[in-house]
């Protein structure tokens, strides 16, 4: 016993090693195991800010738009603003007009007024002057009467006497007459100007209310167009949105559809690629289906504008992104007719490199403001 007691075969240590190693490997278990749900964690964080970027994105998108929306808004309710302006300008020059001949009318019944007033004072002049030859007539009368009563046996002379006072007698009773017919035409010029005066006054009582009717009328006017011409553009808006929804190379920008050039037409080129000459005859029908359901009453114009980057044109048959801009938009505007719009509903511009829709020098900004848009309006 005591020597097996002292005695060592060298396993006694190995209970110790095997703890040691078992402790480490648990330890290393447990470390791999907190990386491993680390990275998962981690990765579920990731994957969730990837997702909250991309809605930030797609908001950023819908406030684009929006702003877009609100410019072209903007920009539509200015051009109607000036037709409106200028609709507001004829009508002033309407009422002008009418207040100068609201003058014309007060000078004529003045004038009438005093003409009256004359005819008035010549008439009292009359009535006095055919009394006071009536009395004259009654008064010689009289005397007649009593000298031929009187003298009826008096002899020739006073006969002579009594024929010249009877002539004098006749030619005042002619005076009296000729006054009498002096007053009835000047009371038939007085029921003339009476009648020219009332008809003036009528007039200028209906001037005054043509003029306050006329202001309420336009504006009336001007309010029911507006209403018709936001109500039609929200259907067209709407009907173009649906006809033309599977077109890729469409946009939308505010009231606008927009193609952009590149689709359409070659590079530096107005002449519209077979897919571009698709692409508007895909525009055309849907203008058609559109046209049939705006009454005829209702003054619309489809507008397309023709845009030009801002770099400069170094060759070729156009001189400058204006020239280019205007022919693509002649061009678009001959097949849109070509494809049956009506060639009274329809009008080309060109703006060359105005009012881009990217404001960078990349080659993407440059191929969003080449393009193409369409737009109700008014003529």
């Amino acid at each position: 016993m005591t020597r097996r007691r002292g005695g060592s075969n060298g396993l006694d240590a190995w209970p110790g090693y095997v703890d040691a190693l078992s402790t480490l490997l648990m330890v290393t278990i447990f470390v791999l195991l907190v990386f491993v749900l680390a990275e998962a964690f981690l990765s579920s964080a990731l994957s969730g800010s990837d997702n909250t970027i991309d809605q930030l994105r797609d908001q950023i998108a819908q406030l684009d738009q929006s702003l877009s929306m609100a410019t072209a808004k903007d920009a539509t309710l200015t051009q109607e603003l000036a037709a409106l302006n200028a609709q507001l300008a004829t009508a002033q020059a309407a009422n002008a007009s009418l207040n100068q001949q609201l003058g014309a009318d007060t000078g004529t019944i003045s004038s009438l007024q005093s003409q009256s007033q004359g005819l008035q004072a010549q008439l009292s002049d009359a009535q006095a002057q055919a009394a006071s030859a009536a009395g004259r007539i009654s008064a010689l009368q009289g005397q007649l009467d009593a000298q031929a009563q009187a003298d009826a046996n008096a002899g020739p002379a006073l006969q002579d006497r009594l024929d010249a006072q009877t002539k004098i007698s006749q030619q005042e009773a002619a005076q009296v007459a000729l006054l009498n017919q002096q007053i009835a035409a000047m009371r038939l010029q007085l029921a003339a100007l009476a009648q020219a005066l009332d008809a003036a006054k009528a007039a200028d009582i209906k001037d005054n209310v043509q003029i306050v009717d006329l202001g309420k009328q336009l504006n009336e006017a001007l309010a029911r167009k507006v209403e018709e011409l936001q109500q039609y553009q929200s259907t067209f808006f709407r009907a173009m949105r649906e006809a033309l929804a599977g077109e890729k190379n469409l946009r939308i920008v505010g009231d606008r559809f927009v193609f952009e050039s590149d689709v359409l037409f070659p590079v530096d080129q107005a002449t519209l690629t077979p897919a571009g000459q698709a692409e508007i005859a895909q525009v055309a029908k849907a203008v058609q289906e559109i046209a049939t359901k705006i009454p005829p009453n209702v003054n619309w114009i489809l507008s397309v504008d023709g845009y030009a980057d801002a770099q400069p044109i170094t060759g070729g048959p156009y001189h400058s992104n204006f020239d280019l801009s205007s022919a693509r938009a002649l061009t678009v505007l001959d097949l849109l007719i070509q494809d049956g719009v009506p060639a009274n509903r329809i009008a080309a511009s060109a703006l060359g490199s105005n009012n881009p829709l990217a404001s960078g020098t990349t080659a993407a900004d440059y191929a969003q403001n080449r393009r193409i848009e369409f737009r109700l309006t008014t003529p």
